[in-house]
């Protein structure tokens, strides 16, 4: 019986210094070797290390506010191709979701559903007082949206967390809070520092590029290439320049054709004729719809041929021409260098960004 004994705690012992040395290699052997071991392998949490913590309020309404903004240029566009006149077109401060149209003419009431059916099928439609029409943003895709910016933003600020090194952050959605992330970050004591790498989270948004893309050289040469007069609804951008190029001002789209939202993923990746980087990139079902309008429109065989401007942090990165109609997958080409396309990742898929880069 005791021999039984004897051998069974000897086989548990073999066991547990078999599994040890499988997590903790030769260094079991010596007392300094295993207590490096350990500390190396075994991480102390935000109890017992001590750290940051942080709860993040992500702005969703700002991402449905443009979503909206897109609308009302839609439907402006589509109006003024139907010569259909109104009062006002404008999305409410409290309620991004809802636009409200007003003064339209009451004979033009079946054109103007037919317009905002068949262009905005994102949104519920009613017709209300003095010609007047509200739009609002259907439940499940004014859900997703929402969803998909927080998870968005939780992929980013992982991203950007893996460049201090911390060993186990916690990032995730708070549940006791709607729209909140929760970060816990072990061993850092420098919020401060943490939140100044959060909030370099840049935007990436695509818009119209005028007169070509064309980069002038001072706010005020953009100005009076249209007799000193902006084109409606469009803004001066900052070029950002590369090595080679001296800084510029372009004229783009006041409202985003597609935002960071809007993009599934993207992939860097080189033409097989000549190896020039390239950025492949893929869009929600949704955006794929409205690109497609607007590459049709603007493409450099078209009647009204314009530029891709793609902005990041409200400053112009690259505006190649539209060879053709995109719908939710294309290829951005032009103006790239090898390393470039690494900003499309950090932006557009920032699960697949390298920690260095830091926008």
């Amino acid at each position: 019986m005791q021999k039984n004994l004897l051998t069974k705690t000897a086989v548990i012992v073999a066991i547990m210094l078999i599994f040890l040395y499988g997590m903790l290699g030769p260094k079991i052997f010596s007392g300094e070797g295993l207590k490096a071991a350990l500390l190396d392998r075994i991480h102390l949490g935000l109890d017992l290390k001590g750290g940051t913590h942080l709860i993040l309020e992500v702005q969703v309404n700002d991402a449905v506010g443009a979503q909206s903004d897109h609308a009302i240029e839609v439907l402006r566009d589509e109006f003024q191709k139907a010569k259909i006149s109104y009062a006002d077109i404008a999305r409410l401060d409290n309620q991004p979701e809802k636009i409200v149209v007003k003064g339209t003419p009451l004979d033009a009431a079946s054109n103007v559903r037919g317009i905002i059916t068949d262009h905005l099928p994102d949104y519920n439609v009613t017709s209300g007082p003095e010609n007047s029409w509200s739009l609002t943003m259907k439940p499940q895709i004014l859900s997703d949206l929402k969803d998909r910016t927080l998870e968005q933003s939780i992929e980013a600020i992982r991203t950007r967390v893996d460049s201090l090194g911390v060993s186990e952050p916690l990032i995730q959605k708070n549940g006791l809070g709607e729209n909140q992330i929760l970060v816990q970050l072990p061993g850092v004591d420098d919020p401060g520092r943490v939140k100044e790498i959060i909030q370099s989270t840049a935007r990436l948004e695509l818009r119209e590029a005028l007169d070509h893309g064309t980069a002038y050289p001072t706010e005020q040469a953009a100005l009076q290439a249209h007799q000193g007069l902006l084109p409606p609804n469009t803004v001066v951008m900052q070029r950002k320049p590369r090595r080679e190029e001296q800084e510029g001002f372009l004229i783009v789209s006041r409202i985003p054709v597609v935002s960071g939202t809007d993009i599934r993923s993207a992939d860097p990746g080189t033409k097989s004729d000549t190896n020039e980087p390239i950025v492949n990139f893929y869009l929600t079902a949704a955006a794929g719809k409205k690109f497609a309008q607007f590459t049709a429109a603007h493409s450099k065989d078209s009647a009204d041929p314009s530029n891709l401007a793609i902005v990041l942090d409200n400053r112009v990165i690259t505006a190649p021409s539209i060879n053709s109609q995109i719908s939710d997958s294309g290829i951005i080409e032009g103006g790239f260098t090898q390393e470039s396309p690494r900003t499309w990742l950090c932006c557009c898929a920032p699960a697949r960004c390298p920690p260095a880069c830091i926008i």
